[in-house]
């Protein structure tokens, strides 16, 4: 039997190296959980929210799946952002995605994936938004940019959510935010859609399509 003993001993260096640098690190962040931030990424490994913008455990409260998509019928997703916005009183919600996206690449080919098809679905949803920019493109330039736009249409899913308009509608502080990660050189970019009310989120939206 596989025990994974590597990653067991790989966990008490690490817990043991934060005690030695802040003895009562664990301690303190066992009393609660205060984030500022809510992070919506994708689910590949190469992503990690804490260490991209390098904040130790407790500071993002975290969401992730295939391809940073945010869907009104997905009940996870949409309890993570509840949970977040109405508990724990983030301040910003992050969308971010990344270049290289296998998510993005899989929904641009024209061939069956099985189950995963369904979900990709909505990734090939916002491809059709968008036809006639994408059409111009090189293969490589349009993954590019459907990786782009699928965070910037997923930032205003997120916007849309009765949870996030019910808070503008309290007057409360809160920042939607589209990113994009590049997994070749660690940087990240902002791609300018910061919403933070409920005229901007109608009048951003229609700047964009």
């Amino acid at each position: 039997m596989k025990t994974l003993s590597n990653l067991i001993e790989n966990n008490r260096v690490w817990a043991k190296k934060i005690k030695d640098e802040n003895p009562d690190f664990f301690s303190n962040l066992s009393q609660q959980q205060s984030p500022e931030y809510l992070w919506i990424g994708c689910s590949d490994s190469r992503v990690p929210a804490n260490q991209i913008v390098n904040l130790p455990p407790g500071e993002v409260f975290v969401h992730r799946n295939i391809a940073n998509v945010v869907v009104h019928t997905d009940l996870n997703c949409l309890s993570v952002i509840q949970f977040a916005v109405e508990v724990l009183n983030v301040k910003h919600i992050i969308v971010c995605g990344h270049y290289g996206c296998g998510g993005i690449h899989a929904a641009l080919e024209k061939k069956q994936h099985g189950l995963i098809d369904n979900w990709l679905r909505h990734i090939k949803d916002v491809a059709r938004f968008h036809a006639d920019e994408l059409s111009t493109l090189t293969s490589e330039e349009k993954h590019i940019r459907l990786s782009e736009l699928n965070v910037i249409e997923q930032v205003f899913n997120v916007c849309n959510t009765t949870t996030v308009q019910n808070n503008w509608k309290r007057n409360n502080e809160l920042s939607v935010h589209g990113w994009i990660y590049g997994i070749e050189d660690g940087i990240l970019k902002d791609l300018n859609t910061c919403v933070s009310s409920i005229d901007l989120a109608f009048f951003m939206h229609s700047m964009m399509s």
